[in-house]
């Protein structure tokens, strides 16, 4: 048998055919990828499949917080969105959702997005690019600017009321806090109306530390209302040492309670002819009330109600009679409101 004598030059050729070999096997096995700027042939044909976005196009929907890749939150009429399409700068717009639920776009025109999220409106805005035959297999990004229907409405007594953002899971406090907190005639309790059921308000009480009643931070959601409710205020003017209106932390305050909170009568005080003004739905009535006997613990103390006027008289000369009523009144408008609480 004949042999077979292998030179450095044979070696070499047959090493360099060999690595030849493996790259053109691996390349076949492997379908190289697709310009985006490329039109394909046949485009209608092809299925569109999910497919990994590029990791500079995941930057571009991570920019600006998690708000806008948030895949519980739903597109609605009023939003700010920006597309872009990974290695097509010239499609990159922004547009809003129009009130029919649309927002128009380069090449594909109309598409309703209203109700998906955004990862659902990337599918049918890439599925329209393909399915049109300009770009195979787009790679698509929504991010969006401005949730306009994404708000809660925030009324009532805190310190800046208007309409907030509602950005993933949100819970009723953060809300009062991003309007400012609570004002200084808050109330102790909240009326919420869900979007979802608008004649089942909710009233949740709030307690004096927050985190005593853990329970009342409940979930808020995109369209909800919340209003805080106004405190109740008892007035009290006249001989006292400082006439004020005075919040009812609870709803309950009495005569007492009122006449401590407002530093007790003057020495010029007519305690036997104090009196409650209270607005009924026959209009104003006057209650008298027998202060000194209830200072002496001989008489019961009375309860006061919101808005009550609780009036001590002056004993250096007389009132005429009928100007108890307005004289009150009067001093009641005039009177500045106490954030003190009993």
């Amino acid at each position: 048998m004949p042999s077979v004598r292998w030179n450095s030059s044979s070696m070499r050729s047959l090493a360099t055919f060999a690595v030849a070999m493996l790259f053109a096997t691996a390349a076949a096995a492997q379908q190289p990828p697709t310009s985006p700027n490329e039109k394909p042939d046949g485009a209608g044909e092809q299925t569109v499949t999910p497919v990994t976005r590029p990791a500079a196009a995941a930057d571009v929907a991570t920019a600006g917080g998690d708000s806008g890749s948030d895949s519980s939150l739903r597109l609605g009429v009023g939003d700010l969105l920006e597309m872009s399409v990974y290695g097509v700068a010239e499609l990159t717009t922004k547009t809003r959702v129009s009130s029919n639920g649309d927002i128009y776009l380069p090449l594909v025109d109309y598409v309703h997005v209203a109700g998906l999220t955004t990862e659902e409106a990337q599918g049918v805005i890439e599925k329209r690019l393909t399915e049109g035959g300009f770009l195979k297999n787009p790679h698509v990004t929504l991010f969006v600017d401005e949730y306009a229907s994404q708000g809660a409405s925030v009324l009532g007594e805190v310190v800046k009321p208007g309409v907030y953002p509602v950005l993933g899971q949100q819970r009723l406090f953060d809300l009062i806090s991003a309007a400012g907190g609570f004002s200084e005639k808050a109330g102790r309790s909240i009326t919420v109306t869900h979007r979802s059921q608008p004649d089942k308000p909710i009233t949740v009480p709030i307690a004096r530390n927050l985190a005593d009643n853990p329970d009342s931070n409940i979930d808020v959601s995109p369209g909800d209302t919340v209003i805080v409710r106004k405190a109740d205020i008892v007035y009290v003017v006249g001989e006292v040492g400082r006439p004020s209106g005075f919040l009812m932390d609870n709803g309950n305050m009495t005569v007492l309670q009122a006449i401590a909170l407002a530093g007790g009568t003057t020495k010029t005080a007519k305690l036997s002819s104090a009196a409650i003004i209270r607005k009924g739905p026959t209009g104003m009535t006057q209650t008298p009330v027998h202060l000194k006997q209830m200072l002496s613990a001989k008489t019961p103390d009375m309860p006061l109600q919101a808005d009550d006027i609780l009036f001590v008289p002056t004993s250096a000369g007389r009132i005429l009679a009928g100007r108890t009523l307005e004289a009150a009144i009067q001093a009641a408008t005039a009177v500045s409101i106490v954030a003190v609480r009993p």
